[in-house]
C-alpha cells in the first residue's frame, strides 16, 4: 500500500473511532434498549468500547508505521504493517461492533476477534522488524 494512501486510512481510521466513541459514549445505550438488549447491555457497551480503544490503537499504529517508513528506507516490514493493522481493525473491531449490536444468533463473531487480535500482534512485529533494520544516517 502506497505511504499516502496508508497514511490517509490511518488518519480517517482515526477519525472514525472518535465518531464510534462518542456514539457509544451518547447514544448506544439507547440503540441498546430500542434493540431489545436490556439484559445484556451492559456486556455489549463493553465489547463495543474494547473495540473503539483497539480500532484507535491500531489507527495510530498506521500512522506510526507510515511515518517511519517516509523518514527511512523503508522494508517489507515496514510496508506490511499498515495493511496488518488494517485486517487487524476489520476482523478485531468490526466483530466487536457487529456483536455489540446484532442479536443473539451473531455470537458466533466472537471467533473472529482472535484473527483480528493475531494481525495486530504481527503488525507490532513488523514495526519492530522494521525498526531493527533501520540504520542510523551517516
Amino acid at each position: 500500500m502506497p505511504n499516502h494512501i496508508a497514511l490517509s486510512l490511518g488518519a480517517l481510521l482515526a477519525a472514525a473511532a472518535v465518531g464510534l466513541g462518542a456514539f457509544g459514549a451518547h447514544g448506544l445505550q439507547d440503540t441498546l434498549l430500542e434493540l431489545g438488549h436490556e439484559a445484556d447491555a451492559v456486556k455489549r457497551i463493553d465489547w463495543f468500547e474494547t473495540g473503539v480503544h483497539y480500532h484507535l490503537y491500531h489507527a495510530l499504529g498506521i500512522l506510526i508505521a507510515v511515518l517511519i517508513a517516509e523518514f527511512s528506507r523503508p522494508t517489507r516490514w515496514l510496508r506490511i504493517a499498515p495493511l496488518l493493522f488494517l485486517i487487524g481493525i476489520l476482523l478485531f473491531s468490526g466483530s466487536l461492533y457487529a456483536m455489540a449490536l446484532a442479536p443473539e444468533g451473531w455470537r458466533w463473531l466472537g471467533a473472529v476477534v482472535p484473527l483480528g487480535g493475531l494481525a495486530m500482534i504481527i503488525g507490532w512485529i513488523a514495526v519492530a522488524c522494521g525498526a531493527m533494520s533501520l540504520r542510523a544516517p551517516s
